[in-house]
């Protein structure tokens, strides 16, 4: 029989018998080796363990532990999952199906109704008989002529068929009397798939396209082991009850809705009030800290962004131009900086100006898909809390410590603690993606790193995640679910001041070229504020919180006056607040604003009246206490000034 060598990971050559597996390979090496293998990785490319091999390369077993390991599961899942549906419904019909580090889902489609919620528990119960009969799982290779019949009736599985095909053959696993098209390596049998769950049902678009047919898609996870599926279940828990959209439901904060447009947050009082705040404590803050605020147009000159390079590099994410009839075509803008580079130029600048920081609650429009939006954190429209700062040479590091120590002040007030700084620079093999400027490149990196070395701070460097035009220091933070996201950054830019001709008149009364650094503190006030209301879980600290104050009278028609007056002198103030007149138990409207989540509700009675006192109950708390109206006013003024942090 002929040989064939196998390179592995440690550099040494083995030789085998033609039509050998992965799983023979591994059993070679050791049993326990064998037993946790679930697949083989061969040139880079995955394997299913009992294919037998034709032909020599590098090789990787792929073990349970791995990720490839849990996405093989999730893949044989993924599988079982459309052969009980098959077995469910007789007229169903299959989308793509994928597995991820979140899990896996499939897509179907039914003539007559979609797969509910409700149906579900079926599914897994025929999945548990495969399990239990250890239901072989065999690899077929059809035809293209043959899986296209196989498939007829079914435009979605046709057209994947003839997408995956590959030298005019296709990939088919056969589990029991169902034979479906293989979209990925799977496991020869069902028994390794014990520990999984069906999550739940949404709609999602045929390709991701809004012009397709809604396909009903079925969200699942799986795991090699009980205690990792039950934290996984107990993770999704909780990031249910953190889900920004549901509490911003609850908490009538904002909605989002398709009808009248996808990817376009409607901010109710609620919402729009948190939105003050932060957008006042920002501005004041900037203000601060040398920042002068503009206002400028979300449209601008196609031509501009043809100059600033990012119609070249993001046209995709870009709503199309709007033809004037002139010649003349507007763009809804998808970045500030050119807006900013025009303040900039529309006056001689001098030396003794710089560095000019320049800041905008800017409006940006991004052409996101609709698979891919979500809630406030993935929007078509959106708020930047953006700066620009234009300066010398001599005055980047300087300029790049202030920035860092401004948004540091801001993570304090915030109470953001969980984060940690990456260095991201361009990756100089991609030519098409970067602006071409090997010396710009060099240059802009080394500041950067050096102002942070110069600090002191740890950081990662992360290659291939620069913007375009330059390098950029991100700061990344975690959700309260623990997924990584960049909440501020600062961008070093050599290139659009080239391109846009900027200058500035120098000591020696000559034209210079400035620098421009890019900066945002909070990301958008959407993905900030969605941000917020996860971590808080929608209990916002006293001075962000929509309504602080809740007043309740104890009988409306013998104390609703003196609540009324309490409010108003509370109002006076600028906290916010408002009575409770509804002709409700007093137990039920308390219990309403806990549930609302005031931080403070104040009951009135006659006691209360009669001392010119308030009984105040804070949120989350049992007990009330009876105090001043004076000294009431002082503890909650004290916590909002405080941002309500821990005294």
């Amino acid at each position: 029989m002929a040989k064939i060598s196998f390179e592995f990971p440690d550099g040494s050559i083995k030789e085998f018998d033609q039509g050998v597996t992965t799983e023979d390979i591994a059993k070679s090496i050791s049993i326990s080796l064998a037993k946790k293998s679930v697949a083989g990785k061969i040139d880079g490319e995955m394997v299913d363990i009992d294919l037998p091999l034709e032909k020599g390369g590098k090789i990787e077993i792929v073990t349970k532990d791995s990720e490839d390991g849990l996405k093989v599961l999730r893949q044989t899942a993924a599988q079982l999952l459309k052969a009980a549906l098959a077995d469910q419904f007789n007229n169903i019909q299959f989308g793509e199906s994928t597995a991820n580090d979140d899990g896996f889902f499939v897509d179907t489609d039914k003539r007559d109704s979609q797969v509910s919620a409700d149906e579900l528990p079926l599914a897994e119960e025929r999945i548990n008989k495969m399990v239990k009969d250890d239901v072989k799982i065999e690899r077929k290779v059809l035809s293209l002529d043959d899986a296209l019949k196989q498939v007829d009736g079914d435009p979605y599985q046709a057209k994947l068929v003839n997408e995956m095909a590959k030298d005019g053959e296709v990939v088919f696993y056969q589990i029991g009397d169902y034979l479906g098209l293989g979209e990925g390596v799977v496991l020869p049998s069902a028994k390794a798939v014990k520990e999984y769950k069906l999550l739940s049902v949404a709609g999602a678009y045929w390709e991701g396209k809004s012009s397709n047919p809604m396909l009903q898609r079925i969200f699942a996870t799986a795991f090699f082991k009980k205690a990792d599926l039950e934290e996984d279940l107990n993770r999704r828990q909780e990031a249910k009850e953190r889900d920004h959209r549901v509490i911003g439901n609850k908490l009538d904060l904002f909605f989002v809705d398709p009808k009248v447009g996808a990817g376009l947050a409607y901010w109710m009082p609620n919402g729009a009030t948190i939105r003050r705040v932060v957008e006042r404590y920002i501005i004041d803050k900037e203000l601060a800290n040398g920042y002068q605020h503009v206002i400028t147009p979300v449209l601008m000159n196609l031509d501009a962004y043809k100059t600033s390079g990012h119609w070249q590099h993001y046209r995709e994410d870009m709503f199309p131009p709007m033809d004037m009839g002139d010649g003349e075509e507007l763009e809804l803008r998808p970045m500030n900086c050119p807006s900013h580079i025009q303040i900039f130029k529309h006056h001689i600048r001098s030396y003794r100006e710089l560095p000019m920081r320049i800041a905008e609650l800017g409006m940006m429009h991004r052409y996101e898909k609709s698979g891919a939006l979500s809630g406030l954190q993935r929007v078509r429209e959106m708020t930047l809390n953006d700066g620009h700062t234009f300066l010398t040479l001599e005055q980047i590091q300087d300029e790049f410590k202030k920035v860092l120590g401004l948004m540091v002040e801001v993570y304090k007030d915030f109470d953001i603690k969980n984060y940690h700084f990456r260095l991201s620079y361009r990756d100089p093999k991609n030519t098409e993606k970067y602006f071409d400027d090997e010396e710009m490149w060099n240059r802009s990196q080394s500041m950067l790193k050096g102002a942070m070395d110069d600090l002191g701070l740890d950081y990662v460097e992360a290659e291939g995640e620069a913007a375009f035009y330059g390098p950029k220091l991100d700061v990344q933070t975690y959700t309260a679910m623990g997924n990584e996201e960049t909440l501020s950054t600062i961008q070093l830019d050599f290139m659009l001041p080239e391109r846009f001709g900027l200058s500035y008149v120098g000591e020696d009364g000559q034209e210079h070229r400035p620098v421009m650094m890019h900066r945002g503190l909070v990301s958008t006030m959407e993905r900030f504020i969605a941000y917020l209301i996860e971590v808080y879980k929608g209990a916002f600290p006293t001075w962000l919180a929509p309504k602080q104050v809740k007043v309740i009278p104890v009988s409306m028609e013998k104390y609703g006056d003196y609540a009324k007056e309490v409010n108003d002198k509370l109002a006076a103030l600028g906290i916010r607040t408002s009575v409770d007149d509804r002709n409700e138990k007093m137990g039920y409207l308390i219990r309403d604003a806990q549930t609302n989540k005031i931080p403070y509700t104040i009951v009135v009675g006659e006691n209360e009246k009669n001392a010119n006192e308030v009984s105040v109950r804070k949120y989350g708390e049992q007990d009330t206490v009876n105090m001043s109206i004076d000294d009431f006013v002082k503890e909650i003024q004290a916590d909002i000034n405080n941002y309500s942090r821990e005294k």
